[in-house]
């Protein structure tokens, strides 16, 4: 897949098949575009894109600040529509100029710049200043201009639309087997593995240590069952999220440890990817790292209960 930041200097000679969107988490929703687009885009000999922007428009305009964080980073998109098939993925600047361009405008963009002719949506499809674009005027435009328009129905879990911003609710609530069940794949931080002060491995528990992208929405610190997909392989453990305040340092910093079950090996500098499955308690401090070596062993066996 071709990842192109910017629409400066892009140019595309086969007709290309479109979907936009910021496309945070790439929920079950978002999958059931990007199959659809990419099946179109196959059978009609075409170019299957994902549009997106490089911050979240609800984030520039600062209507919330649940959304200065994003579900996925933009590694992190990639490789899933990547992995879905898309061909480009064309990220923008979310600019004061895009802000303020007009709907007419920004289709026309997409059609002359990325020779675009074909596009697929929501129902709730808005673009162009202030949102003032809809499905009705993306119909009423591609009848004018030449492109055909595809129209999908919002995905629902329990009589609610499926939309990141559902499924980061569940997030930061820490229930992340419903957050799960609404991606259609575990939610996941994928970094690549650093040094930590090897209080695990001091412990007889030798633990992976990464460093969250700082953009990355993240669940409650604490203590969660995990499975590490590494080099085609899928690992349970346990991982650690939070500041470790039982160990006294002077600089504290956010980290993501995490134990491998019946694993030994150095992944110093590989990229791992851990996926949280479920949550099961809360950090704190304990008195000693005695008192913390018998909470983590206890973490463990529940953890083993919990894949069985």
């Amino acid at each position: 897949m071709k990842y192109i930041k910017g629409i400066e200097g892009f140019s595309q000679e086969l007709p290309v098949a479109v979907m936009v969107g910021k496309f945070d988490g790439i929920h079950r929703g978002h999958g059931i575009l990007t199959k659809k687009l990419v099946g179109y885009a196959r059978k009609h000999d075409m170019t299957s894109m994902a549009v997106t922007f490089d911050i979240s428009p609800r984030a520039r305009l600062k209507s919330d600040d649940i959304y200065d964080k994003n579900i996925i980073t933009s590694e992190e998109r990639a490789m899933l529509l990547e992995k879905e098939g898309v061909d480009v993925l064309l990220e923008l600047e979310f600019s004061d100029e895009l802000m303020a361009m007009e709907p007419e405008d920004f289709i026309g963009l997409l059609y002359d710049t990325c020779n675009m002719r074909y596009i697929i949506c929501g129902t709730d499809f808005t673009f162009g200043h202030m949102g003032r674009g809809d499905v009705k005027l993306l119909k009423k435009l591609g009848a004018k201009m030449g492109f055909k328009t595809e129209i999908i129905e919002k995905l629902k879990s329990d009589s609610r639309d499926i939309s990141s911003t559902y499924i980061r609710e569940e997030i930061l609530a820490g229930r992340l087997e419903q957050a799960n069940s609404l991606l259609g794949y575990n939610y996941f931080v994928y970094s690549s593995v650093v040094h930590g002060n090897h209080l695990g491995t001091g412990m007889n528990m030798p633990t992976i240590n990464m460093i969250p992208n700082s953009n990355k929405l993240l669940p409650p610190n604490g203590v969660y069952v995990s499975r590490v997909d590494y080099s085609n392989q899928k690992l349970y453990g346990v991982t650690n999220l939070g500041y470790k305040p039982t160990i006294d340092e002077a600089e504290k910093k956010l980290s993501l440890e995490t134990h491998i079950l019946d694993f030994s090996g150095d992944l110093y500098g590989e990229n791992v990817m851990v996926e949280f499955l479920r949550y099961l308690r809360p950090e704190r401090r304990f008195k000693d790292l005695n008192d913390l070596s018998s909470q983590v062993k206890k973490d463990i066996l529940e953890a083993r209960r919990s894949i069985l």
